[in-house]
């Protein structure tokens, strides 16, 4: 089966609301694509439609160029992490996996392959009621191995998992892009992303607002801005200015350059006998990035907290 997921032209309305408005994009094989933006994006929408959970109004989604709905054994072809709480409380955690496993006609074996794989041993036959939230995610991913799918969607894999486990996914994550699989994560933290992404589908009330590899984001947010700290301010900001740089001061003592490298700058400055003590490339975030790519499609927007009084 062919790792791909694609996304063509979802619209879906609930009553009034119009959920997506257009969504397109195709996840590929061999890297793990983050789907990110703010809440009543349609993330969580697009994915279910995805997964045949939710039927869109228009449009089409397939996974291996197939409709969810089309394949006999659903778990042989995507492996979906939607809900960590999506189990029965009063099964074992193995149990749990056993009834997944024999309705997809896979062993007792593959079971235990996952569970290892997920790091679960030690409390596999623990009643998974019983699970923190980060063990519930990592219960998650071993079910949405089972079938050892070529495509895997992962809502949220980071919530609850404490540092080591969030070391453990972004590694895990990494692992099975290697060896070839579509992977699609949904999440909130770009901090993770921007260390486990390869690709960025960023959406905003029901559409894509940008499509495009993780290194791409960061370089076009990072912008041709140079950081600049120098005692000798306003003469530094003459040798730029008739350089044709734009520059701003930030502080007393540093300035923001913008439309020239770091190396010519430097060599100005060095020719005209400015002072300086630093000179840095600006390097955005993938947080950055996000904000500025989602600032007008942010629906739920809260007003800065004001003075506190008592």
């Amino acid at each position: 089966m062919e790792a791909t997921i694609e996304v063509t032209g979802l619209r879906k309305r609930f009553g009034a609301a119009v959920a997506l408005d257009g969504m397109s994009f195709t996840v590929t094989p061999g890297q793990v694509t983050g789907f990110v933006g703010p809440n009543g994006a349609g993330k969580s929408t697009t994915m279910r439609v995805i997964l045949g959970l939710d039927a869109a109004d228009e449009g089409s989604a397939l996974v291996g160029g197939q409709p969810y709905r089309s394949l006999r054994h659903p778990l042989s072809h995507v492996g979906a992490l939607l809900d960590a709480a999506a189990l029965q409380p009063s099964r074992s955690a193995r149990n749990h996996l056993l009834w997944l496993a024999h309705s997809q006609g896979l062993t007792a074996r593959r079971v235990d392959e996952v569970i290892e794989q997920a790091g679960l041993q030690s409390a596999i036959r623990r009643k998974a009621g019983g699970y923190s939230l980060g063990m519930r995610q990592r219960l998650g991913i071993a079910a949405a191995l089972l079938g050892d799918p070529p495509v895997l969607m992962l809502d949220e894999p980071f919530n609850g998992l404490d540092p080591e486990g969030i070391v453990w996914m972004r590694d895990f994550l990494r692992a099975l892009a290697a060896q070839g699989r579509a992977v699609l994560v949904s999440s909130h933290l770009m901090s993770e992303l921007q260390d486990t992404a390869d690709h960025l589908v960023v959406a905003g009330r029901g559409r894509v607002i940008a499509d495009a590899s993780v290194a791409d984001l960061l370089a076009a947010a990072s912008g041709d801005r140079v950081t600049l700290r120098t005692s000798a301010r306003s003469e530094a900001m003459t040798v730029l200015a008739h350089a044709g740089a734009s520059v701003a001061a930030t502080n007393r003592d540093t300035l923001t350059v913008s439309g020239l490298a770091a190396e010519r700058i430097v060599a100005l400055l060095g020719e005209s006998a400015v002072p300086f003590s630093e000179v840095s490339a600006h390097h955005a975030s993938l947080e950055e990035a996000y904000m500025e790519l989602t600032r007008d499609a942010v629906e739920f927007r809260a007003e800065p907290a004001g003075e506190v009084t008592t």
